[in-house]
This record gives structure tokens, C-alpha cells and sequence, in this order.
């Protein structure tokens, strides 16, 4: 079955809860056919909502700051279709990009036995031989 669809106005939100961030959205499907032996068409609507629970591995962040940012990687398209006893039945596939951004805690080893070097810096005041420097030097 070969009918136009078209995905539009897909909207969505992204919340934290616990480890996992809950994606909120939904669009709507237009599917264009004809009737009455082809004299005829016509546009359906439907708009289609959905709940995608995402496990982020979030232990190390601060839940209390997070900004849960939501972009569609991809926009939906309609993969197969189907039809039996007038009913048509799609698969939709869409991808979004989740990105949490928030405060963490990192935990860094600090080594206490350790010997510093420095290079040894002369003193520039002292030196004989900048003494004939001046200003007229580099020309």
C-alpha cells in the first residue's frame, strides 16, 4: 500500500526522574487518499502522543540543577504500513538526542609524595650584560 503520509508539528519535553529521563511528545500524521473510484480525495488527521522512558545513568548528578535539553536527531518518518478490514496500522520511526546538563561531583586522587622541580630564573636587574641595552637595541 503506497499512500502519502507526512509527519508534522512534533513537539516534546524532557523530565528527570531518578536515573531516567521521561521524553513527553507528540505529532500529528496526515494521510492523503481517494475514493469513489479515484474521483475523489481527501486528507486524515490524527495526532499521536507517546512516552519514551530513557535510562541515562545519572547517579553522579545533582538532580536539583539539571537543564534536560531535547532535540530531534531526525524527523519522523512512517517506516511500513499496513492495512486489514480498513485499518491502517504504521510504524513511525523518530530520533531525538537527549543531552542533561547539570552539576556533578568528581572525586581526584591527589599524590602528597612528590618532589617539585623549578628551573632556576636569574635576575634580569643584575645582569652586566643587559646593561647596554636601550631602547634604540632593536631596530
Amino acid at each position: 500500500l503506497k499512500l502519502p503520509f507526512r509527519i508534522l508539528n512534533q513537539v516534546f519535553k524532557g523530565v528527570r526522574k531518578g536515573n531516567d529521563v521521561v521524553v513527553d511528545g507528540s505529532f500529528d500524521v496526515n494521510v492523503w487518499y481517494s475514493y469513489d473510484n479515484d474521483t475523489k480525495t481527501t486528507v486524515e488527521s490524527r495526532n499521536y502522543s507517546y512516552s519514551d522512558t530513557l535510562n541515562m545513568k545519572l547517579d553522579s548528578l545533582d538532580s536539583s540543577s539539571d537543564d534536560i535539553i531535547i532535540k530531534a536527531l531526525k524527523q519522523p518518518i512512517v517506516k511500513d504500513v499496513k492495512t486489514k478490514d480498513g485499518i491502517i496500522n504504521m510504524t513511525i520511526e523518530k530520533e531525538l538526542g537527549v543531552e542533561v546538563v547539570g552539576n556533578t561531583k568528581v572525586r581526584i586522587a591527589v599524590e602528597e609524595d612528590y618532589e617539585e622541580v623549578y628551573d632556576e630564573i636569574k635576575d634580569l636587574d643584575n645582569d652586566p650584560e643587559l646593561d647596554n641595552i636601550t631602547e634604540d637595541y632593536i631596530k
